[in-house]
């Protein structure tokens, strides 16, 4: 395994991370622990959650999962970094009463309470906000995330699609504090989406974040989406289906896949292998809903593109460009 500083930080962390989504809604229980053991056991120590996994009337599910898992004892907790997310409603289906969702620094108290209780752990190594909260002030936030970290329960704090003046006002109010900030920035990132070029990461670089892309094959469309419908008959489902309803989005797809079959590529492997060359990136997040998906997503660590590859990949993929004179002169 491969490890990297989480952003400025000391924090030592594996190159992928295991994204836990898909335990609970698609992945039982008993084969959920089989991958995570799979994964500890291949040396993957950055284990990403959320509250709100689960969905539904599961919200919490997920976490739950995760706090039996590290009950089974084994240093099991002590070797994972630990991430999970607040901001999503917590109250239950149908519950009117306010103060269960974003940052607000009581539903912040309120959450990390649950998320320790349900994962079954004193203490989250890395607390991320979900999402932009805009009707509460960063000075709130780190307030309430400065006793956290006082009290041992959190140990860094991290944000989660966030645009990049939001990753600046964040820290520069932080500054002000004299608090830690922001250490790690999880966005949806891949070659089919680069957005994030523009200006989250160069805002995540220069305050010293973590990059953790989500999404990495872009809900399948990366993974050889157009292969398995010819040769298996599998037919392309949710995001990557209606992508590939456009004629110039499957044209692009198949461009890509031609390009790995000339160079005996596969394109999971290759989609997760491009992010872990590209500037600022700590590790993507893989969301395996079983062990041979796991195992295909550690292949990818040890697969070296080419410059002509990448070269190619960029070419049909191609970047939004550096900022700002990608759209100034």
């Amino acid at each position: 395994m491969k490890y990297t500083q989480l952003g400025r930080t000391g924090l030592k962390v594996s190159r992928l991370v295991l994204g836990t989504m898909n335990f609970g809604p698609q992945t039982d229980e008993p084969t959920s622990h089989s991958i995570m053991d799979a994964a500890l056991g291949a040396g993957l120590n950055f284990f990403d959650t959320a509250n709100v996994y689960g969905w539904g009337e599961n919200k919490g599910r997920t976490e739950e999962i995760l706090g039996t898992w590290f009950a089974q004892g084994g240093g099991r907790r002590d070797k994972t970094v630990l991430a999970t997310k607040v901001y999503a409603n917590m109250a239950g289906e149908g519950d009117p009463w306010p103060n269960y969702d974003r940052l607000s620094a009581l539903n912040i108290r309120r959450a990390v309470e649950a998320s320790l209780k349900r994962l079954q752990t004193d203490y989250i190594d890395l607390y991320q906000f979900h999402h932009v909260d805009r009707r509460t002030p960063f000075e709130e936030i780190w307030q309430a995330v400065d006793v956290l970290i006082q009290q041992g329960k959190v140990l860094y704090a991290g944000s989660s699609n966030f645009p990049g003046y939001k990753i600046a006002q964040a820290n520069e109010t932080a500054a002000r504090r004299g608090s830690v900030g922001l250490v790690s920035e999880q966005c949806l990132y891949n070659l089919a989406e680069r957005r994030a070029e523009m200006e989250v990461i160069p805002a995540a670089q220069e305050y010293g974040l973590g990059v953790i892309p989500w999404s990495p094959l872009h809900g399948g469309l990366l993974g050889g989406v157009i292969k398995k419908e010819v040769e298996g008959g599998r037919r392309a489902s949710g995001r990557s289906a209606d992508a590939l309803a456009n004629s110039s989005v499957r044209a692009q797809v198949q461009a890509y896949e031609d390009l790995l079959d000339k160079h005996g590529l596969e394109p999971g492997e290759t989609a997760l292998a491009w992010l872990l060359t590209r500037p600022g990136v700590t590790g993507p997040i893989v969301g395996p809903r079983t062990a041979e998906q796991l195992e295909s997503a550690l292949r990818a660590l040890e697969l070296e593109l080419s410059e002509e590859v990448l070269s190619a990949l960029d070419e049909v993929f191609p970047g939004p460009g550096a900022s700002p004179e990608a759209f100034a002169w």
